[in-house]
């Protein structure tokens, strides 16, 4: 009997103390059923066994077509030395998946996803003539995809493109570049690539400072190889672009003609100055420079040579040349006193030729009248020779109380000192005479090196900066 009225009593004890120590869920909040987004609940469906490798379509003889297209935002760079062509633009790449379609009524009218481009196909286009590596791909920006399963995929890109530099107008040049997109794996009978547009989207374009854009078209091609029968379509741009050439103008050209100025002003200079030589120098040291700074932007190519190259070397080899005759004009004006006269021919040749022709009627005439004079002072010295006996002669000479004899001896003798005195007047006046003709001689050429060089100089230059570009061949 105990015992029974012991198991009752543990038994209520433990009843009221499993009462006391239950929770009461009463006044726990009940958790809300889970609601999930219209565009996750259509990721999860469309993507679910999803792969990328697979072409987006089911029938496997059936050619997925890529339209593709570019829109040009800005030319970053041309590289002449590299021939590297730096272009910012967008790729648009639009086709059709077959596995990303949905009923827009199912997803609350749903029609436009936004999709993580890794995690749908993409064609492998890629930059044929790419200068970098391929180891960078596009921007993987999402890919806009609507319930019919187009996809259009634009990501923007900074190009780097080779491009063959033709810099025989430099810098007058245009320049045609091109951009050549393909499949690198399929052909195309896998994946078509045709144009998406005739028209090239320059609506975002940012302008050159250097380069002026002439135009951009874009041309879909097929090659066949001789390994496969399939053809392999691609999508080639072509950029036509001119050269702005203000700043080549301001900073080489129009430097370049005052340095040509200058050399030909050398020809003016006195040749006593000393300084016409070292005018000649310094000028062909400048058009130096200004060759090594030209070829540092220039690449190292023997195909082209650049008009500003040529224009540069016939402007040097004239500078020298006129250094080489200046040094020869100076050799003239500085004749010894022991130099002969001016030969016959040259005189012809020179002071009545090539004098008359320059219109230097201060200096012949000046050449004239001292031949005139010389010529008179020489018929009066003679005569006064012949006449020695004469009254004038004696009229100078003081009386002399000595005998006859005597007397023409002392006439003898003032005689013969008279005509060593002429003689000797006659010979400094004739070596002076003909070192001025000499210095006429060498004046007389400086004159006619300058109009010669001026004249070879403008023809050079009309014919090098603006007949030559005039007449380039068209792009």
């Amino acid at each position: 009997m105990r015992l029974v009225k012991l198991l009752l009593l543990l038994t209520t004890l433990a009843v009221v103390t499993s009462t006391k120590s239950r929770p009461d869920y009463s006044l726990i909040p009940r958790k809300r059923k889970a609601v999930v987004p219209d565009e996750q609940r259509l990721l999860e469906t469309i993507l679910y066994d999803y792969n990328t490798a697979a072409r987006p379509v089911y029938n496997a003889s059936k050619t997925v077509t890529v339209k593709f297209g570019l829109t040009l935002t800005q030319i970053a760079d041309m590289d002449e030395v590299n021939q590297v062509l730096t272009t910012n633009v967008w790729l648009e790449q639009e086709w059709t998946d077959e596995r990303l379609t949905w009923d827009p009524s199912d997803y609350n009218g749903l029609e436009v996803l936004r999709i993580p481009c890794q995690r749908i196909w993409l064609p492998d286009i890629v930059l044929y003539n790419s200068a970098d590596d391929f180891t960078e791909g596009f921007m993987q920006t999402k890919a806009m995809v609507t319930s019919k399963g187009n996809v259009f995929w634009p990501p923007p890109a900074k190009l780097r493109s080779s491009c063959k530099i033709d810099i025989t107008y430099f810098p007058f040049d245009d320049q045609k570049c091109h951009m050549k997109f393909g499949s690198w794996t399929y052909d195309g009978h896998q994946v078509d690539i045709t144009n998406r547009s005739e028209v090239i989207d320059l609506d975002n374009y940012v302008f050159s400072g250097e380069w002026q854009l002439l135009y951009i078209k874009m041309i879909r091609n097929e090659v066949h190889y001789g390994c496969c029968d399939e053809p392999y379509p691609d999508v080639t741009f072509y950029i036509v672009m001119r050269r702005r050439t203000l700043y080549y103008l301001f900073n080489i050209i129009f430097p370049c003609l005052w340095l040509t100025v200058l050399s030909l002003l050398g020809f003016w200079l006195p040749p006593d100055s000393g300084e016409k030589i070292t005018l000649g120098i310094t000028v062909l040291l400048a058009f130096s420079v200004f060759m090594l700074l030209i070829a540092e932007s220039m690449p190292a190519t023997s195909e082209f040579v650049p008009l500003i190259g040529i224009y540069l070397t016939v402007t040097m080899a004239m500078t020298s040349l006129s250094i080489v005759l200046t040094v020869f004009v100076l050799q003239l004006h500085h004749v010894g006193p022991h130099q002969k006269a001016v030969p016959l021919l040259v005189r012809k040749l020179v002071i009545e030729g090539i004098g008359r022709l320059l219109c230097m009627k201060s200096h012949l005439k000046h050449y004239y009248t001292r031949q005139t004079d010389q010529n008179r002072a020489d018929e009066i010295a003679l005569s006064n020779l012949e006449d020695q006996n004469n009254g004038r002669l004696r009229s100078h000479v003081p009386d002399i109380q000595v005998g006859s004899a005597d007397r023409n001896v002392s006439y003898d003798g003032l005689s013969n000192h008279l005509r060593i005195l002429v003689s000797k007047s006659g010979d400094e006046d004739d070596m002076q005479d003909i070192i001025n003709d000499w210095r006429l001689v060498a004046h007389i050429m400086d004159r006619f090196l300058f109009w010669l060089f001026l004249i070879g100089s403008f023809l050079s230059s009309i014919t090098i900066l603006v007949f030559c570009p005039l007449t380039k061949p068209a792009v």
